[in-house]
Formats: structure tokens, C-alpha cells, sequence
């Protein structure tokens, strides 16, 4: 793989990916799964603007988490103001 122009050799390797990152699932690396509890859910949107890995979709009212990209970081979980996303161990999924 390339690597970035310019690189100072001195600095650790950064290798571009040749993949896009449709191929780059990686929600496999999640202990922990967030959901969401719709009856108690706003619509305000907080998981949506602070979801690190962008992976919070648009619905009408409840969004929805993609789990192919979800890395269970849990910023959705702390910083929702309703406290409608919980977490539950990915085996009980």
C-alpha cells in the first residue's frame, strides 16, 4: 500500500486504504451494542451529531444504528439528554 506524500520516514507508517470504506465493516470489534428505546426517544438527535464513526442513520423520528460500522465507543449512550440508548451485550443481541 502507498504510503502518504511526504511521509517523514522518521514517523510511524500511515497506510492509505486501497478499499473503500463500504468494505470496511467493522462492527465485529463491539462488545456491547447500543439500542435504542423508541418510546422514551425525542428525536433530538444528539447520537446522530456525536457518533464518531458517523454510523447514526436519519429516520423519521427514532435514528437508526448501523451495527456493520458500530464500534460500541458508547458516546450515544453518555450523552443522550433522554437516556434512551442503553447497552446490551452483543451475544444477547
Amino acid at each position: 500500500m502507498p504510503l502518504l506524500e511526504g511521509a517523514d520516514k522518521a514517523c510511524p507508517r500511515v497506510i492509505v486504504s486501497e478499499r473503500s470504506m463500504d468494505e470496511n465493516r467493522t462492527g465485529n470489534w463491539r462488545t456491547l451494542r447500543p439500542v435504542i428505546d423508541s418510546g422514551k426517544c425525542t428525536g433530538c438527535l444528539i447520537c446522530w451529531k456525536l457518533c464518531p464513526e458517523a454510523c447514526v442513520e436519519l429516520t423519521e423520528k427514532v435514528p437508526r444504528i448501523d451495527m456493520d460500522y458500530c464500534k460500541g465507543c458508547g458516546i450515544c449512550v453518555s450523552e443522550c439528554p433522554a437516556r434512551c440508548v442503553d447497552f446490551v451485550a452483543e451475544s444477547a443481541a
